[in-house]
């Protein structure tokens, strides 16, 4: 083997093929600095061809291929470089299937690149079509493994390397990895449950028996939730899948209920009036939806007459949510000052069988302890 190398370097460094270096050498260092100006003008001619045919293309993707093509003109000007080098046929062989090798690697490359979230983002603009935004990550990632298992299985079977069976092989692993992996199986099914049933997406806000917080990414295996302390929690998806999921992003509008309690001593016109004018001021709110309101004298509880007050937000928004319900609990306080009708507070009246009576001391004693002293 040696020799052969020996005799392909005497070969190269002869007189007669001096020529063919210098030719091998140009054209190497033509594709080397010319690479950039190659790929731009390859650019423009098909941004031309694609406005006469009438395709529009993004700028975008051909600036992800832009950085591979031009490593491509590289490995193509030393591919031609070789050509002109007295080689020997083993030589030329294995050149050939570098160069092929380095083509599948750069053309892998550039795909592997274009194959981001703003392509799915693109295609769903130019197709209008809807795409989740939480399948978007998801399908990024399959896509990208798919181009990386084909490149290697197109460069094995370059080199001679026979895939089917490695292929067969994963069907006799498959179940020892199976029973191994079964728990990261198990989260990558639950990845699928959740991104085919979409109970919630990216960005929304979520509360399960795990974590409540706001969906920052979903994967193969976890999920990604990010709480209102700013503490990032990576959940399994197999537990996501088994949990109840409240999405609170998702509801129409939010509820406020609670009981209003007035003293025992409250007439029963005014407890009427109260009833009455707070049902009005919720009807005539701006922000109350008006589809359910209920205001009604509930129940007579321990120590105070009980108003039940149920009603809905027309806004979601935490912080609007809460001006709105202050606003409203300041004019229900109105409206109680202008009827005079008191907010009760728990208490309790003791009743006693036997009368006190004051001794001339002062001090309050029983009838029976003075009976006694009798």
């Amino acid at each position: 083997m040696l020799g052969e190398y020996w005799a392909a370097i005497e070969r190269m460094l002869s007189l007669g093929s001096w020529n063919e270096i210098i030719i091998a050498l140009g054209i190497f260092l033509f594709f080397l600095f010319s690479r950039k100006l190659i790929v731009r003008f390859g650019f423009s001619v098909i941004r031309q061809a694609c406005k006469k045919a009438r395709v529009s293309i993004d700028n975008a993707i051909l600036q992800e291929f832009e950085k591979p093509l031009r490593w491509l003109l590289v490995i193509f000007g030393v591919y031609l470089s070789a050509v002109y080098l007295p080689l020997t046929p083993y030589q030329d062989f294995l050149m050939t299937k570098f160069f092929r090798t380095a083509f599948i690697i750069l053309i892998v490359w550039g795909f592997y690149k274009v194959s981001g979230p703003f392509l799915f983002e693109e295609l769903s603009k130019k197709m209008e079509i809807e795409i989740d935004r939480i399948l978007i990550p998801f399908l990024t990632k399959v896509v990208k493994f798919i181009i990386i298992a084909l490149a290697l299985t197109i460069i094995a079977q370059e080199w001679g390397y026979d895939v089917t069976g490695f292929i067969a092989g994963l069907g006799i692993g498959g179940l020892a990895v199976a029973l191994a992996a079964k728990d990261a199986i198990a989260n990558v099914f639950g990845g699928i449950i959740i991104i085919t049933e979409k109970p919630f997406s990216i960005g929304d806000w979520i509360y399960t028996p795990s974590v409540e917080g706001t969906v920052e990414d979903i994967s193969f295996r976890s999920t990604k939730v990010r709480t209102f302390a700013k503490a990032l929690v990576t959940v399994p998806n197999s537990t996501l899948a088994n949990e109840a999921i409240t999405n609170w992003t998702k509801m129409g509008k939010r509820r406020v209920t609670f009981h209003l309690g007035v003293t025992y001593t409250t007439p029963v016109d005014k407890l009427r009036s109260c009833v009455e004018r707070i049902r009005e001021l919720l009807e005539k709110h701006p922000e109350v939806d008006k589809e359910t309101i209920f205001v009604r004298f509930d129940n007579f509880n321990d120590s105070s007459l009980d108003i039940f007050i149920y009603f809905f937000t027309i806004t979601t928004v935490w912080g609007e949510f809460l001006e709105v319900k202050e606003d409203i609990n300041f004019k229900i306080m109105e409206i109680l000052e202008e009827e005079g009708v008191s907010v009760a507070f728990p208490s309790r009246s003791i009743y006693l069988e036997t009368p006190l009576r004051y001794q001339y001391d002062g001090s309050a004693e029983g009838v029976e302890t003075q009976a006694d002293e009798d």
